[in-house]
């Protein structure tokens, strides 16, 4: 198909000229907020619409959150917790994250830009229109996911679980990644033909073949 893979639809997020400062709390309700978070702080089953978000934190649990037009620049967290959160256009730029934990979330329009993580957890979580451009991610766990317009640009990794995936229009060409659990998981991806190269033996044991000269 030669319009295949369609990229991501992302946006940067929709924020107001004025944003007033206000404290985290659970379930909480922030409206056109800025939020500065340290130390361990309790966003579960918040609802942040329209914030700018600063954190130099041990740890942010949103489970079970509502996230709609947020940005979050140089964030420096160690744990940053989504789990079973509702995200639509959420931006991270630069800084670093130890654990990025997105299981089971449902994610439209997240951008990931120039951002170091350690931990990307997307297992069973449904994710439309992600970009993730410039990141370096050691680790990413996608089982059971379901991908939808998702590409990866100039990032890499050094191990991909994409066991169980779910994938349409998932662009891999820009994601530089040492292994993958199981490539027979990646169907429904694009790969560029130098990748294919690279997964071939692996590929082929898989098939049960036996390359041999």
């Amino acid at each position: 198909m030669p319009n295949s893979p369609t990229a991501p639809r992302v946006s940067a997020p929709d924020l107001p000229p004025v944003l007033e400062p206000r404290e985290p709390a659970r379930r909480a309700d922030l409206l056109a907020a800025a939020l500065e978070l340290t130390g361990t702080v309790d966003l579960a089953y918040a609802t942040l619409e329209q914030c700018a978000v600063q954190a130099d934190a041990d740890s942010i649990d949103l489970t079970g959150a509502t996230l709609l037009d947020v940005d979050l620049p140089e964030p420096r967290i160690a744990s940053l917790r989504l789990r079973n959160a509702s995200i639509r256009r959420l931006r991270i730029t630069g800084g670093r994250i130890g654990t990025l934990d997105l299981g089971d979330a449902r994610v439209a329009e997240l951008e990931l830009r120039d951002v170091r993580i350690d931990y990307l957890n997307l297992g069973a979580a449904r994710a439309e229109d992600l970009d993730v451009v410039g990141c370096a991610i050691r680790t990413i766990d996608i089982p059971q996911a379901e991908l939808t317009r998702v590409r990866f640009q100039a990032s890499r990794s050094d191990e991909v679980d994409p066991r169980g995936l779910r994938a349409k229009d998932v662009d891999l060409r820009g994601l530089d990644a040492l292994s993958y659990l199981d490539v027979q998981s990646l169907r429904g991806t694009t790969l560029s033909s130098v990748q294919v190269q690279q997964l071939a033996p692996v590929m082929a044991t898989g098939l049960g073949i036996t390359v041999t000269d």
